[in-house]
């Protein structure tokens, strides 16, 4: 029996695969496609996934493969760059395609323990008290502790649940593209410069090796929306909306998505759990669906790790819904919200204008990047000290960072006091005495995702808190 087997091996799967094996759970990946998919559907990473990716000693092999873009400075394609700082030591977009981004996270994964078998389909789903049994296409079984369905939007595992799904069906669809042209560089940014004035869901640019990434409204939302677009339904519409097809040619790889907005309606079924795009499906405005499903998989990993290992206190299972699902109706909205306002009808230009007008204030600023980039998230942890809830950025020490600390998933007490003790977690936590000029409380206890759970100097109050996390010793 495994402690844990995964469905789905994209970014959301091997993201939490890896996060399982810090703690020696046995983790088998579970991916129905027999080799890795080539659709560069994700262009990058936002800040808070980047500091993820430095929190677990990562983030170098994500820079030498990705490339650094001031930002985010958009939202929902508004001309007028946003202007506020955010509140991390990672104020970029890190271009990176999202085949190298799968891969990266899967070589991380294995290089850890997980297992990982392509070409393996999950059909079935059982649980009992005792544990899941997963039935393959070829007819074998499998067993483990826990499940967890990270399968994507049509994701069987959350229909096998019977988890409802509701939300709004696709009203529009776009086709989306990498191929050859043969329109010369300074015309073709003309062009696409000049449909981007009115048609915001268009563009088209170089991505590198002679090929051009295109996007383009669909001229119908598909029926079976698993079958790609042929080159001339692609050509067709680029003349619709350009004039031109661009000399269009050679597609390395065609799809289509489309603003299907839906939201799981609980994360958690028994021993079973949703993560990524299983449980959440938006439209891809602001590039925020892979980025999401790494942020739940940071969330879930070390809880299910504590669950597997016998210490984690009860209720911490649960609290990977009542964390994460608010988050993602957050998503939800703001991509409703971004829907809108790239609509060419005059009602939502006029919020646009007005929304652009308001971009001025850098708190309004602020609040759109952060709604973005998922550095503005707060847990409720029933306290309001400030801090309490967000996660702390990499904040310099005498000695080094903060998220070179984190490498190994475990609670952190940063004491800048000296005074304090986490004796008897000391499995779980780790205790560093170490001063910083940008952190303005005495000590702050950190969960394994960063987010901070208790701050002062009371070493009495301190062990009233490790618990909630921790469990008891």
């Amino acid at each position: 029996m495994f402690d844990v087997i995964i469905s789905g091996g994209g970014p959301t799967g091997m993201m939490l695969a890896s996060e399982l094996r810090l703690h020696d759970v046995d983790v088998l990946v579970l991916e129905k496609d027999a080799e890795p998919s080539q659709l560069v559907r994700s262009l990058g990473l936002h800040p808070r996934s980047i500091e993820i990716m430095d929190q677990r000693g990562l983030l170098d092999r994500f820079l030498a493969h990705g490339q650094q873009y001031p930002g985010p400075r958009r939202f929902a394609g508004i001309d007028k760059p946003l202007t506020a700082t955010l509140d991390t030591a990672h104020g970029y977009i890190l271009g990176i395609p999202q085949p190298v981004t799968d891969r990266l996270l899967a070589e991380r994964a294995v290089e850890l323990g997980a297992q990982v078998r392509r070409g393996h389909e999950v059909t079935g789903v059982e649980q009992d008290d005792e544990g899941v049994t997963v039935e393959l296409a070829d007819g074998a079984r499998l067993r483990s502790r826990w499940l967890v369905g990270c399968d994507g939007g049509r994701s069987l595992v959350r229909k096998l649940l019977g988890v409802g799904f509701p939300g709004e069906p696709a009203q529009t669809e776009w086709l989306l593209a990498e191929l050859e042209v043969t329109t010369p560089p300074d015309e073709l940014a003309a062009v696409a410069g000049e449909v981007r004035k009115t048609h915001k869901g268009f563009g088209i640019g170089p991505a590198g090796n002679g090929l051009h990434r295109a996007v383009v409204p669909a001229a119908t939302v598909a029926e079976d929306r698993t079958t790609p677009p042929t080159l001339e339904e692609f050509r067709t519409q680029l003349r619709s909306y350009a004039g031109t097809d661009f000399g269009a040619h050679s597609p390395r790889w065609l799809s289509r998505f489309t603003d299907a907005t839906r939201l799981a309606e609980r994360y958690r079924t028994g021993r079973v759990f949703l993560a990524g795009d299983a449980a959440h499906v938006h439209p891809p405005l602001g590039g925020q669906g892979l980025n999401l499903g790494i942020q739940d998989a940071f969330n879930l990993g070390w809880k299910l790790a504590a669950e597997v290992n016998g210490w984690a206190p009860e209720g911490l299972l649960d609290s990977y819904h009542s964390e994460r699902r608010p988050v993602a109706a957050d998503v939800l909205n703001t991509t409703r919200a971004q829907s809108e306002l790239i609509s060419p009808e005059s009602g939502p230009q006029a919020v646009r204008r007005l929304l652009t007008e308001l971009t001025d204030f850098e708190d309004v600023s602020r609040f759109l990047i952060e709604k973005v980039t998922g550095t503005g998230v707060r847990y409720d942890f029933g306290e309001s000290q400030e801090l309490i809830g967000k996660r702390l950025r990499d904040v310099r020490l005498s000695r080094g960072r903060l998220y070179e600390l984190m490498h190994r998933g475990r609670g952190l007490l940063l004491d800048q006091t000296g005074k304090l003790s986490v004796a008897g977690w000391a499995d779980r936590v780790d205790h560093v005495i170490d001063v910083s000029d940008e952190l303005d409380v005495p000590a702050a206890l950190l969960r394994p995702d960063g987010h901070v759970a208790w701050t002062g100097d009371d070493q009495q109050d301190l062990l009233n808190h490790l618990p909630t996390w921790w469990g008891a010793v």
